[in-house]
């Protein structure tokens, strides 16, 4: 039986890359990575090919029936493109509805909330499942919770500085919300997972292995590592002055990279933690299935064995060369 044809988009980036590790491990995919113009000779891309995968080049900012003619022959589609560019995909739903792709995956991949002012994010990504949606497209939307690399505190002694993307060191409300977590290294798993089973076609997915909160997350670092971990306790009331903080710095300078990021950071912890989205039970109002009940026999990485990773020096620090 010949293999389904998928065609990624972002697989040189952290997300992107993750998807592409997990659909070549499953082994029932022949994988080709989407690449832009303008990234086509970018080491990243070099990178990719050695691996011996096939580079196929599409401009997202060129003509609907340009992407056609590079889309035509692959059954899914799946999107893992960068944050600030979520706007781009539209084109590419408008060539797949064209070709008849029979699944395209959008760039989801973040934690479950609604859309309609929680998370900007969100809602820039709801915009192209409208896209979809308009077309009668055939589409999976997978979200996963927040990953493991990023969702940590800093001990004092500093020994996982080496893994760390930013340093954790607040605690918001009470510290009890509950919270999906996934490793990054399983999200790719996943996908290959949900896209070969027909119960997920035209539906939202979440994925994660745990379900914890800051305290007891911390009481796991502080087990394992034998060290006191230090914290600030922000206040709710605080945390939604810095999203509004952040909101209005955003909107008066919205090409820094800088304010766009603590927007992003605010309106996450605000998610998380004051609105407690990010939940299992949350997953379901929204509509969205399980993946750890559609897949039981799939065992995910545990916070508790990355963070066994994390203490023998053996974790990689995330967006390596990127931030």
């Amino acid at each position: 039986m010949p293999k389904a044809r998928v065609l990624l988009l972002g697989a040189t980036g952290e997300t992107g890359g993750d998807i592409l590790d997990g659909l070549l491990a499953d082994g029932s995919f022949d994988v080709d990575c989407l690449i832009q113009p303008s990234s086509a000779s970018k080491p990243s891309v070099q990178s990719l090919k050695d691996r011996g995968l096939k580079i196929v080049i599409g401009n997202l900012t060129g003509t609907v029936d340009d992407l056609v003619d590079v889309i035509k022959g692959y059954d899914t589609i799946i999107s893992a493109i960068g944050a600030t560019q979520q706007q781009t995909q539209i084109k590419l739903v408008d060539a797949a509805a064209k070709v008849a792709v029979k699944r395209f995956v959008p760039c989801g991949f973040t934690i479950v909330c609604p859309p309609g002012g929680v998370m900007s994010i969100r809602d820039d990504k709801e915009e192209v499942y409208q896209r979809i949606w308009y077309h009668h497209l055939p589409y999976t939307i997978i979200d996963v919770g927040y990953w493991h690399q990023i969702s940590w505190p800093r001990l004092p002694s500093g020994r996982l500085d080496y893994a760390m993307l930013r340093p954790q060191t607040e605690i918001y409300g009470d510290g009890n919300a509950p919270s999906i977590l996934t490793d990054k290294r399983d999200i790719g798993h996943f996908v290959a997972l949900i896209i070969k089973d027909e119960r997920t076609l035209n539906k939202k997915v979440f994925t994660y292995s745990d379900v914890l909160s800051q305290n007891q997350i911390v009481s796991v670092m502080e087990e394992k590592s034998g060290e006191k971990v230090e914290w600030s306790y922000i206040s709710e009331e605080e945390l939604l002055k810095r999203r509004e903080k952040a909101r209005a710095e955003y909107v008066a300078d919205p090409t820094n990279l800088a304010t766009r990021m603590m927007r992003s950071i605010t309106e996450y912890s605000v998610a998380k933690y004051i609105r407690r989205d990010n939940t299992p039970e949350n997953g379901k109002y929204l509509g969205y299935l399980d993946a750890r009940r559609l897949y039981p026999d799939f065992k995910p990485i545990r916070f508790v064995d990355f963070v066994d990773e994390l203490l023998a020096g053996k974790a990689q620090r995330p967006y390596v060369g990127r931030f």
